[in-house]
């Protein structure tokens, strides 16, 4: 029991006569204190007394916009496997067409008492989508992690890949081979880091001493039909080289070109950006930008168990730095007749 007291007490920060009090239920005890008290307990591994069970659960909630774009279970796997190493358990909530709303899982995970959140892509990276859900966890100070650039105005930890970095090493490889009809294709106009992506690949091509025309720019939803149907339009604008904000995207930029009578990489090169699992085994290989998924999960975890554990931690922007990953989908421009 000494043991105990004196190792959540070192870990909130707080006398062991405080730790003592709470697992008590003595008065004289602010209610944060209260709080991080016993989320140090979970985090620990030790039980709490039977009378204090049923405050928190040793639960994390794992939002996921969807599973069909593979960063996105390899991301939970990363956060997953790191919280287990804490004592905590992850709680996979998936997003489906037609089926329960990201708000909706909130609103699940608050009547699980769960300990945190983490959202892996989600609305709050839309400026113009609803944010309301985000604001109920705020007010009941549960600690969140987003991952991957948020609109301004959510005090959470975020953990991001640096867009910006990301899209000047893909133009600048496409730059490298001689191209300079280079498309994009992005997600929603509102999207935070296809906003991001479009800045810098403005001021990358201007720093070539080129332009990057609107008409280079296309919108599109995430997946391979999406990226087919803006490559498509891109084709008919004699671009050589497609950057694309996503893996599924890109897929689908080499099935446009191919479904043109073109061919990848000789007649258009195309960039994609995850480094998402079988990257390397489509035809041909996707050059891509890899987002280094095993440090952004550990640093969400660390962010996530530090809020849990009642400790102060940055809610500053932690950006991490991508690779560029170059295999056989780009190749030196060859002008088309």
């Amino acid at each position: 029991m000494t043991r105990r007291l004196a190792e959540v007490a070192k870990k909130v920060g707080v006398s062991e006569a405080t730790v003592s009090r709470v697992l008590n239920e003595k008065p004289g005890v602010s209610d944060s204190t209260r709080e991080a008290v016993l989320t140090a307990l979970d985090v620990l591994g030790y039980e709490r007394p039977t009378q204090l069970r049923g405050e928190r659960a040793r639960l994390v909630g794992l939002v996921l916009p969807e599973l069909s774009n593979p960063i996105f279970p390899a991301f939970a796997e990363a956060v997953g496997g790191a919280l287990a190493g804490q004592g905590l358990t992850p709680v996979l909530c998936t997003q489906t067409a037609g089926g329960v709303s990201e708000a909706d899982y909130v609103e699940f995970l608050l009547a699980q008492q769960v300990s945190g959140v983490v959202f892996f892509g989600g609305l709050y990276a839309q400026r113009d989508a609803q944010h309301e859900h985000y604001a109920r966890l705020a007010e009941r100070g549960l600690p969140t992690v987003l991952l991957n650039a948020a609109i301004d105005g959510l005090d959470f930890c975020q953990v991001s890949c640096d867009d910006a970095v990301a899209t000047e090493q893909a133009v600048g490889h496409l730059r490298q081979l001689g191209h300079s009809r280079i498309g994009l294709v992005l997600g929603p106009s509102d999207h935070i880091p296809s906003q991001r992506k479009l800045a810098a690949a403005r001021a990358t091509m201007a720093r070539f001493g080129l332009e990057l025309p609107d008409h280079h720019i296309e919108r599109a939803l995430f997946g391979l039909e999406g990226g087919q149907a803006a490559t498509t339009r891109l084709l008919r604008r004699g671009i050589t080289g497609v950057v694309c904000a996503s893996d599924p995207l890109a897929l689908g930029a080499v099935r446009a070109v191919r479904r043109a009578g073109l061919s990848v990489p000789d007649d258009v090169s195309v960039i994609g950006y995850d480094d998402s699992s079988f990257m390397m085994c489509t035809d041909p290989p996707l050059t891509t930008v890899r987002q280094p998924i095993d440090a952004m999960g550990r640093a969400v975890v660390d962010l996530l168990v530090g809020e849990i554990s009642g400790v102060r931690v940055t809610h500053d922007e932690l950006l991490f730095e991508p690779e560029l990953v170059v295999r056989g989908s780009t190749a030196p421009v060859r002008e088309r007749s």
